[in-house]
């Protein structure tokens, strides 16, 4: 490779999957469950971030959110909504597995924001693991982007400098936070934007 890069780092929700619970899932639970999304919404504002770090458990997120008043459905059924949300996007990551196998000398690392349990079904359903060496998830590090702390963590992590590491993520402003801390960071809009980038530096 033309850079000396050793470590990429990646988002998931976004840039391989679906976003494990946002906003359109959220108006989607809403219309599906007869839920008053603005009511709903204001809720998981106050308490998706403590979820997001692994401070509660996906239980205590619905009593707060979902079940605070009698509901004609059961927390079973929504959460096998929530679950079937996530879907993997089209031609990012079989492509990036057949471009990690190319590249054995570089490690992947996720830097993601998910709660646990969606974090665990997203890994296991897909099986990210085929993908990525490690995870540096909000849950598990009770942090979350865009904290410059959870990109020094995977720094660490990874034992590497920032400017032999890349990475994509989805969101803006998450990228100019990772460049914050010196990492080539790059804005996923696309799956041939990000091949393209990556193919860029063989």
């Amino acid at each position: 490779m033309k850079k000396k890069i050793r470590i990429l780092f990646s988002d998931i929700g976004g840039v391989l999957l679906t976003n494990g619970w946002g906003h359109e899932s959220r108006m989607a639970a809403a219309k599906k469950f007869d839920i008053n999304y603005e009511e709903m919404d204001i809720l998981h504002d106050f308490i998706f971030n403590v979820w997001e770090m692994g401070k509660i458990s996906l239980d205590d997120y619905l009593d707060t959110v979902i079940f605070k008043q009698k509901r004609n459905f059961t927390k079973e059924a929504f959460k096998r909504f929530m679950y079937a949300q996530s879907v993997q996007l089209p031609y990012t990551l079989p492509w990036m597995i057949e471009w990690k196998n190319r590249h054995k000398n570089i490690k992947v690392i996720s830097i993601n924001n998910e709660p646990r349990e969606l974090n665990e079904l997203r890994i296991n359903k897909f099986n990210l693991h085929d993908f990525f060496d490690a995870f540096v998830s909000s849950c598990e590090v009770g942090m979350r982007k865009p904290d410059p702390g959870i990109f020094l963590l995977a720094l660490g992590i990874a034992q590497a400098k920032p400017e032999e590491c890349i990475y994509f993520d989805d969101r803006i402003m998450l990228v100019e936070a990772a460049r914050k801390v010196g990492i080539h960071a790059f804005h996923h809009n696309s799956f041939e934007d990000t091949k393209k980038i990556l193919e860029s530096l063989e």
